[in-house]
């Protein structure tokens, strides 16, 4: 009888074991159901928060292309506009006439430009017609003062030569004072010495004359030309001013013109730095792409990896149960 009984409560142990045993297998299955559940719900909730993701970002990359095409667009006409800042009088009247708000900005800056160097251009002709007008008055007075040099120089030449005829006559006159003095020469030429006398203290009176004039006039004309060096100074310093004024200006112009050659090369640094800007938003969307996969890959692994483990332990906890079942069952037996 006590046999019976013991095998009866080892059956009724072992059923219970087995049904605890399907119970905990009931409770896991249930528990990896709701596990599976919740990470099947993270996961689309994980993947609906990474396509509203990507939709934005795709919509973002929209928007900055759209924006990049306008502002290529812009950039473009603006380069094209900057080409031609010329502007005619009338039409510069007319667009100053404008409020600033109505202006695009090719028509501001050329009115900026045109209000820069229209004077500096106006003042450039004025001072070039005056630099014109200052080398002909130059020119003039060079060709007088050549003038009067050479007159000068004749007249020079004149008076050494009447000079040197007054030395002659001079000397000639000793000589005929001296002849004089000897012996009878007074007595017997009487007459002849005095015409030769009269005539040469004539002669004497006129060169004489003449050297005074000739005296005044050299004096006159050296002061004329003491004028001329004088005013000739003056003009070549005024044209040295001049030029001066002429070299401040063109490099004025070289500074207008360099700035706005900055300009352009600032305009297509930003383009570059927008392309730039392209380029490293697509290489973070294949970055974020490259890590969403990884990431996915490595969670289904791990999850497959961990109801791998779960079913093998279950497996084995049932063989063991079985085992156990047969081995009693034969042991009653």
């Amino acid at each position: 009888m006590t046999f019976p009984l013991l095998k009866s409560e080892k059956i009724e142990e072992l059923e219970e074991k087995l049904n605890d045993t399907i119970h905990q297998k009931q409770l896991l299955s249930l528990r990896l159901d709701n596990q599976l559940a919740l990470q099947q719900e993270d996961a689309r909730k994980h993947q609906e928060l990474m396509k509203q993701e990507m939709e934005t970002i795709l919509m973002r990359q929209k928007q900055l292309e759209e924006t990049n095409h306008q502002l290529r667009e812009r950039a473009g006409d603006i380069r094209r506009s900057l080409r031609d800042l010329e502007l005619t009088e009338d039409y510069y009247d007319k667009l100053k006439s404008l409020p600033e708000d109505e202006l695009s900005i090719p028509e501001y800056v050329s009115i900026r430009f045109y209000e820069v160097v229209h004077p500096l251009r106006k003042e450039v002709n004025e001072l070039q017609t005056k630099k014109d007008s200052l080398s002909e008055d130059l020119s003039y007075h060079k060709s007088q003062l050549k003038c009067v040099m050479e007159s000068y120089e004749d007249e020079r030449r004149s008076r050494s030569e009447l000079e040197v005829r007054c030395q002659r006559l001079t000397l000639e006159l000793a000589d005929t004072k001296q002849m004089i003095q000897q012996g009878d020469y007074r007595q017997e030429n009487y007459d002849k010495v005095k015409r030769e006398r009269d005539a040469f203290e004539h002669e004497l009176s006129e060169l004489r004359r003449k050297y005074e004039i000739l005296e005044v006039s050299h004096k006159a004309q050296a002061k004329e030309r003491n004028d001329l060096s004088k005013e000739v100074a003056t003009l070549q310093q005024s044209v040295n001013l001049l030029q001066k004024d002429k070299d401040y200006l063109n490099r004025q112009n070289m500074e207008l013109s360099v700035r706005c050659a900055h300009e352009e090369d600032r305009l297509e640094r930003l383009q570059i730095q927008l392309e730039d800007a392209k380029k490293a938003r697509e290489e973070m969307y294949e970055k974020y792409v490259t890590s969403r996969d990884h990431y996915k890959t490595e969670y289904e692994n791990k999850l497959r990896d961990e109801l791998e483990q779960i079913r093998l332990k279950t497996n084995q906890e049932i063989e063991q149960l079985r085992s156990t079942s047969k081995e009693m069952y034969e042991r009653e037996n």
